[in-house]
């Protein structure tokens, strides 16, 4: 599967992603920098990293989500291609309209920085294939401003619909009924706050966030 993984200024988890891909696929990704205006032919995946892209100015990833690269992740988002993007990642597909919602400041205004347990909401995306629904599994959260939010229709909507991909089993940031990624309309775009990267290998502490790299590589295929 020929895979990318989009890098900004302030990226810092891109490394972690393209290894967790790497080591899932077989194929390390294209790294493409993000005032490229083309990703690479035949791409199957694109991943958006963690980190603090433009130092979270303005608003977290909402410089970001005007780089060129941008265009060219909506249109392959809109040919069905995955697009999963992880913490900042997340608040940039908001920022850029690919997700609805929007990522707000931590309830308490802290740091999180630790260990969560999240609840499989769905299995009908590529990216929950390799988990069973309802099912608990632990990875780490990062993040200051992971309190996901949307107007009282579009979290129905959401609900409604089954595209709810993960909760957090307990209180973490504030999130609208404990929402801790969602998926689009189509399936095909996942933000999500906790990094599945960060829990692929056991001596990274857990493998709970390899299945879900390993569903989408049997899902969309080699």
């Amino acid at each position: 599967m020929n895979s990318a993984v989009i890098v900004f200024p302030g990226s810092n988890c891109d490394r972690d992603l393209a290894v967790a891909i790497r080591d899932v696929t077989g194929r390390a990704p294209a790294m493409v920098w993000h005032r490229e205006t083309e990703l690479p032919a035949n791409i199957g995946l694109i991943g958006i990293p963690g980190g603090f892209s433009y130092g979270d100015y303005l608003r977290c990833g909402a410089i970001s989500a005007r780089s060129p690269v941008m265009r060219a992740v909506a249109e392959a988002a809109a040919r069905g291609v995955p697009v999963i993007g992880i913490c900042n990642g997340f608040q940039i597909l908001t920022e850029a309209g690919l997700l609805p919602g929007a990522l707000m400041r931590n309830a308490g205004l802290d740091f999180v920085c630790r260990d969560v347990t999240l609840t499989v909401g769905q299995t009908a995306s590529p990216f929950t294939s390799g988990y069973r629904a309802g099912e608990t599994i632990t990875v780490p959260v990062a993040h200051h401003d992971g309190n996901y939010n949307a107007d009282a229709a579009t979290l129905d909507r959401l609900e409604g619909e089954g595209r709810v991909a993960f909760r957090y089993a307990e209180p973490v940031n504030g999130s609208a009924r404990g929402i801790a990624g969602i998926v689009s309309e189509r399936g095909n775009v996942l933000g999500m706050m906790p990094h599945p990267e960060r829990r692929t290998e056991a001596a990274h502490g857990g493998t709970d966030g390899r299945r879900l790299f390993e569903g989408l590589l049997e899902t969309v295929g080699a």
